[in-house]
């Protein structure tokens, strides 16, 4: 017996095991990225400043002060950089999305080119990736999907 799922045939005790299969996969690592960064430089710029004053023979009172004010002046600075890196991140997508939705109306024989050069990039061969091209031509969302996501334009 064969259930059929977007035009692929799977007989029943595969589509029962990736029913009940799950894969946790870890999404977090632009977060993660940005929390070591800010913490090294976070941690690393108060200590530096900190040594440096200690070494001039100056009061504990201006050390623990320009330590402060480092620690403040550093998160305006970090948080305007991810804010402009965020946004320039958003426009890039926006402009980008844009372009590809534009391409599929205005070039789409050259858009379906590009799909197929990019799965024949995977060793997929023209007779396996023509009915994917195919069926990304008739479902646009899915194709503007695909090209976005492809060239690993996310937007979270």
């Amino acid at each position: 017996m064969a259930a059929t799922e977007h035009g692929i045939s799977v007989d029943s005790e595969r589509t029962n095991l990736l029913n009940h299969h799950t894969e946790k996969h870890f999404t977090a690592g632009e977060i993660v990225r940005d929390i070591i960064i800010g913490v090294s430089d976070g941690l690393t710029v108060p200590f530096a400043l900190a040594a440096g004053l200690s070494g001039a023979n100056v009061t504990s009172s201006i050390v623990l002060t320009a330590g402060i004010a480092e620690v403040a002046a550093g998160a305006i600075s970090m948080g305007l950089g991810g804010y402009l890196a965020a946004k320039s991140e958003a426009d890039n997508y926006s402009r980008e999305l844009k372009r590809e939705q534009e391409e599929i109306i205005a070039v789409p024989e050259t858009e379906a080119a590009e799909v197929a050069e990019i799965l024949a990039e995977y060793g997929i061969q023209p007779h396996e990736y023509a009915p994917v091209v195919n069926a990304l031509r008739k479902n646009p969302q899915a194709w503007l999907d695909f090209m976005m996501n492809i060239f690993g334009l996310h937007l979270q």
